[in-house]
Protein backbone atom coordinates (compact mmCIF):
# COMPACT_ATOMS: atom_id res chain seq x y z
CA UNK A 1 0.00 0.00 0.00
CA UNK A 2 2.80 2.43 0.80
CA UNK A 3 4.49 4.12 -2.09
CA UNK A 4 7.88 5.71 -1.51
CA UNK A 5 8.17 9.24 -2.77
CA UNK A 6 10.72 9.30 -5.56
CA UNK A 7 11.93 12.81 -6.14
CA UNK A 8 14.45 13.87 -8.73
CA UNK A 9 17.87 14.63 -7.29
CA UNK A 10 17.97 17.88 -9.22
CA UNK A 11 15.23 20.00 -10.76
CA UNK A 12 14.40 19.71 -14.43
CA UNK A 13 16.19 22.12 -16.79
CA UNK A 14 12.92 24.06 -17.10
CA UNK A 15 13.09 24.89 -13.37
CA UNK A 16 16.68 26.04 -12.69
CA UNK A 17 15.40 28.38 -9.94
CA UNK A 18 15.02 25.28 -7.74
CA UNK A 19 18.70 24.31 -7.93
CA UNK A 20 20.60 24.08 -4.64
CA UNK A 21 24.35 24.54 -4.85
CA UNK A 22 25.31 21.53 -2.73
CA UNK A 23 22.54 19.04 -3.48
CA UNK A 24 20.09 18.79 -0.63
CA UNK A 25 16.49 17.78 -0.30
CA UNK A 26 13.52 19.15 -2.17
CA UNK A 27 12.69 21.14 0.98
CA UNK A 28 16.19 22.65 0.93
CA UNK A 29 15.61 23.72 -2.68
CA UNK A 30 12.26 25.28 -1.80
CA UNK A 31 13.70 27.15 1.19
CA UNK A 32 16.48 28.48 -1.05
CA UNK A 33 13.87 29.57 -3.62
CA UNK A 34 12.05 31.37 -0.81
CA UNK A 35 15.23 33.24 0.12
CA UNK A 36 15.50 34.51 -3.47
CA UNK A 37 11.80 35.44 -3.43
CA UNK A 38 12.09 37.26 -0.10
CA UNK A 39 15.09 39.26 -1.33
CA UNK A 40 12.78 41.23 -3.65
CA UNK A 41 9.59 40.89 -1.60
CA UNK A 42 7.64 44.00 -0.76
CA UNK A 43 4.77 43.94 1.72
CA UNK A 44 1.64 44.24 -0.42
CA UNK A 45 -0.05 46.12 2.42
CA UNK A 46 -3.25 44.12 2.38
CA UNK A 47 -5.29 42.40 5.03
CA UNK A 48 -6.39 38.76 5.23
CA UNK A 49 -9.88 39.41 3.85
CA UNK A 50 -10.03 38.59 0.14
CA UNK A 51 -10.74 41.52 -2.15
CA UNK A 52 -13.32 39.59 -4.23
CA UNK A 53 -15.10 38.16 -1.16
CA UNK A 54 -14.85 34.65 -2.57
CA UNK A 55 -13.55 31.35 -1.25
CA UNK A 56 -12.46 28.60 -3.62
CA UNK A 57 -12.51 24.97 -2.48
CA UNK A 58 -10.45 22.82 -4.84
CA UNK A 59 -8.48 19.63 -5.15
CA UNK A 60 -4.84 19.66 -4.09
CA UNK A 61 -3.81 18.13 -7.44
CA UNK A 62 -0.55 19.70 -8.63
CA UNK A 63 -1.96 20.19 -12.14
CA UNK A 64 -4.39 22.89 -10.94
CA UNK A 65 -2.91 26.38 -10.93
CA UNK A 66 -6.02 28.04 -9.56
CA UNK A 67 -4.83 31.63 -9.67
CA UNK A 68 -3.84 31.33 -13.32
CA UNK A 69 -6.92 29.32 -14.30
CA UNK A 70 -9.30 31.82 -12.69
CA UNK A 71 -7.37 35.01 -13.48
CA UNK A 72 -6.81 35.75 -9.79
CA UNK A 73 -4.20 37.95 -8.20
CA UNK A 74 -2.67 37.82 -4.73
CA UNK A 75 -5.32 38.82 -2.20
CA UNK A 76 -8.34 38.11 -4.42
CA UNK A 77 -9.63 34.94 -2.74
CA UNK A 78 -9.30 32.38 -0.01
CA UNK A 79 -8.14 29.03 -1.33
CA UNK A 80 -9.02 25.84 0.54
CA UNK A 81 -7.47 22.69 -0.92
CA UNK A 82 -7.67 19.03 -0.06
CA UNK A 83 -7.70 15.64 -1.77
CA UNK A 84 -10.57 15.77 -4.25
CA UNK A 85 -11.70 19.29 -3.35
CA UNK A 86 -14.34 17.59 -1.22
CA UNK A 87 -16.35 19.66 1.25
CA UNK A 88 -15.39 17.94 4.50
CA UNK A 89 -15.87 19.13 8.09
CA UNK A 90 -12.49 20.83 7.87
CA UNK A 91 -13.47 22.60 4.63
CA UNK A 92 -16.66 23.79 6.37
CA UNK A 93 -14.48 25.00 9.25
CA UNK A 94 -12.33 27.05 6.87
CA UNK A 95 -15.36 28.37 4.95
CA UNK A 96 -17.03 29.38 8.22
CA UNK A 97 -13.98 31.38 9.30
CA UNK A 98 -13.69 32.82 5.78
CA UNK A 99 -17.30 34.01 5.79
CA UNK A 100 -17.89 34.96 9.41
CA UNK A 101 -14.49 36.48 10.26
CA UNK A 102 -13.19 37.65 6.88
CA UNK A 103 -16.22 38.64 4.83
CA UNK A 104 -16.45 36.18 1.96
CA UNK A 105 -19.89 35.72 0.44
CA UNK A 106 -19.36 33.47 -2.58
CA UNK A 107 -18.09 29.89 -2.76
CA UNK A 108 -16.64 28.22 -5.84
CA UNK A 109 -16.03 24.46 -5.76
CA UNK A 110 -13.58 22.94 -8.23
CA UNK A 111 -13.07 19.23 -8.78
CA UNK A 112 -11.23 17.96 -11.87
CA UNK A 113 -11.00 15.21 -14.44
CA UNK A 114 -8.68 12.25 -13.81
CA UNK A 115 -8.76 12.72 -10.04
CA UNK A 116 -6.86 10.22 -7.93
CA UNK A 117 -9.86 9.83 -5.61
CA UNK A 118 -11.72 8.12 -8.46
CA UNK A 119 -9.33 5.16 -8.16
CA UNK A 120 -9.48 4.83 -4.37
CA UNK A 121 -12.14 3.26 -2.17
CA UNK A 122 -12.87 3.35 1.52
CA UNK A 123 -10.74 0.16 1.67
CA UNK A 124 -7.81 2.59 1.78
CA UNK A 125 -8.67 3.23 5.45
CA UNK A 126 -8.63 -0.49 6.22
CA UNK A 127 -5.28 -0.87 4.48
CA UNK A 128 -3.91 1.98 6.60
CA UNK A 129 -5.24 0.34 9.72
CA UNK A 130 -3.53 -2.93 8.81
CA UNK A 131 -0.27 -1.15 8.08
CA UNK A 132 -0.05 1.22 11.04
CA UNK A 133 -2.36 -0.38 13.59
CA UNK A 134 -4.84 2.48 13.77
CA UNK A 135 -7.82 3.29 11.56
CA UNK A 136 -8.02 6.94 10.51
CA UNK A 137 -10.98 8.88 11.87
CA UNK A 138 -11.48 10.57 8.51
CA UNK A 139 -13.27 9.22 5.44
CA UNK A 140 -11.41 8.86 2.17
CA UNK A 141 -14.33 10.56 0.35
CA UNK A 142 -13.57 8.64 -2.84
CA UNK A 143 -16.01 8.86 -5.73
CA UNK A 144 -16.73 7.37 -9.15
CA UNK A 145 -18.79 10.24 -10.63
CA UNK A 146 -17.03 13.61 -10.40
CA UNK A 147 -20.18 15.56 -11.37
CA UNK A 148 -22.18 13.91 -8.59
CA UNK A 149 -19.41 14.57 -6.09
CA UNK A 150 -19.46 18.27 -7.00
CA UNK A 151 -23.24 18.25 -6.44
CA UNK A 152 -22.75 16.60 -3.05
CA UNK A 153 -20.15 19.20 -2.08
CA UNK A 154 -22.45 22.04 -3.17
CA UNK A 155 -25.22 20.54 -1.04
CA UNK A 156 -22.93 20.28 1.98
CA UNK A 157 -22.11 23.98 1.68
CA UNK A 158 -25.72 25.03 1.11
CA UNK A 159 -27.02 23.09 4.11
CA UNK A 160 -24.31 23.92 6.64
CA UNK A 161 -25.81 25.75 9.61
CA UNK A 162 -22.46 27.49 10.16
CA UNK A 163 -22.37 29.31 6.81
CA UNK A 164 -24.49 32.47 6.58
CA UNK A 165 -23.89 32.98 2.84
CA UNK A 166 -25.06 30.00 0.79
CA UNK A 167 -26.93 31.68 -2.05
CA UNK A 168 -23.85 32.03 -4.33
CA UNK A 169 -22.37 28.52 -4.32
CA UNK A 170 -21.29 27.17 -7.71
CA UNK A 171 -19.48 23.99 -8.66
CA UNK A 172 -17.20 23.14 -11.56
CA UNK A 173 -15.09 20.38 -13.03
CA UNK A 174 -11.69 21.51 -14.34
CA UNK A 175 -10.53 19.55 -17.39
CA UNK A 176 -6.83 18.81 -16.83
CA UNK A 177 -6.23 18.38 -20.58
CA UNK A 178 -7.92 21.58 -21.83
CA UNK A 179 -7.79 23.88 -18.80
CA UNK A 180 -11.51 24.65 -19.12
CA UNK A 181 -14.07 24.70 -16.35
CA UNK A 182 -17.40 22.94 -16.87
CA UNK A 183 -20.17 24.13 -14.57
CA UNK A 184 -22.22 21.50 -12.77
CA UNK A 185 -25.97 21.95 -12.48
CA UNK A 186 -26.83 21.26 -8.84
CA UNK A 187 -30.28 19.91 -9.74
CA UNK A 188 -29.30 17.26 -12.27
Amino acid sequence: MSTPAHLPAEPTPARPHLTVRHGGTVTDRLVEANRRYAADFQDPGMGAAPVLHVAVVACMDARLDLHAALGLELGDCHTIRNAGGVVTDDAIRSLTISQRALGTRSVILIHHTSCGLESLTEDFRQELEQEVGQRPAWAVESFKDVDQDVRQSMQRVRTSPFLPHTDDVRGFVFDVTTGLLREIDPAT
